[in-house]
């Protein structure tokens, strides 16, 4: 699986921007997908991601209620919509693959859980 990211840029505090992510390759294989985001300095930490075949949408709780995560299975694309945006939003976004089976059914938040990211996209938000 390859994946890359998109749609990143600048942008005033209070804006939106719409980050998308297309994988190619053995999709099929993904276990969970999710959207990481980096700010300087910083760990790398979780922002939003779903098991790959279901429904259910988990967020962190600083962007619950602003940011929206997406996906079309059928076109392998997932998106993050990026609602009433904050300065400390800013970071490098990473979407990230968990490509090992969970006989639990667990969805991870973890980046160590995640094997195939992609390049990351620069998102930064002014005051």
């Amino acid at each position: 699986v390859q994946l890359q990211a998109f749609g990143g840029g600048v942008v005033r505090a209070g804006g939106s921007l719409r980050l998308s992510c297309a994988a190619s390759g053995r999709t099929d294989s993904a276990y969970a997908v999710a959207w990481f985001r980096q700010p300087p300095e910083k760990n790398r930490e979780f922002v939003a991601g779903t098991k790959w075949t279901a429904s259910d949408t988990y967020y962190a709780d600083s962007v619950k209620g602003r940011f929206t995560f997406s996906r079309d299975n059928t076109k392998n694309i997932m998106t993050l919509q990026m609602n009433s945006l904050k300065p400390e939003d800013t970071a490098f976004y990473y979407c990230a693959v968990d490509l090992t089976y969970r006989d639990s059914g667990r969805f991870y938040k973890s980046p160590i859980e995640y094997d195939i990211w992609g390049q990351g996209t620069e998102v930064t938000v002014s005051s």
